[in-house]
């Protein structure tokens, strides 16, 4: 499975594997939590429709892997979220790809960017770093309660 992939928005018959995509990835390390839930089971309403985004890797052979999201939290102010690829496509950079796009996205829309995780995802978080993103407990004080699970807060620098 070679890396041939193509980023595509949101749309209504995407809605399932947003919410498989990442049920599984959560599923993996955590346990899904009420804001998860809330979110993954309406997408439009919980973040397309307040003034999110949500994208997804379309690969040619295996359909859609992965996706991540957008969700507005204020004026220019927004938490990459919900982005997880597959298990079957962890490994061929697809993760990194939609991280890219993300990130072109935020800097072209001149938006303030950050990202809630746990210590655990220590390869999410190398991307993250790789790809402009620090640190911050500001942040943290101010948005990590969204999940139990977070203890990493990051915003995107650039």
């Amino acid at each position: 499975m070679g890396n041939k992939i193509e980023i595509v928005e949101y749309s209504p018959e995407l809605k399932e594997d947003f919410y498989h995509i990442n049920q599984e990835w959560i599923n993996s390390m955590f346990v899904m939590e009420p804001a998860d839930e809330r979110a993954l089971l309406n997408p439009q309403q919980e973040i397309i429709d307040p003034g999110g985004y949500i994208w997804f890797a379309r690969h040619k052979e295996a359909g859609v892997v992965g996706t991540c999201a957008l969700m507005k939290k204020g004026d220019s102010m927004y938490e990459l979220t919900k982005m997880g690829v597959l298990e079957k496509a962890r490994g061929l950079k697809i993760g990194e790809e939609l991280l890219k796009h993300v990130i072109e996205f935020v800097r072209s829309h001149k938006f303030e960017c950050y990202l809630l995780t746990n210590a655990d995802c220590k390869a999410a978080i190398h991307l993250y770093e790789k790809n402009g993103f620090v640190h911050d407990e500001i942040i943290k004080k101010s948005y990590g309660a969204s999940y139990d699970r977070c203890n990493v807060a990051m915003r995107l620098i650039y």
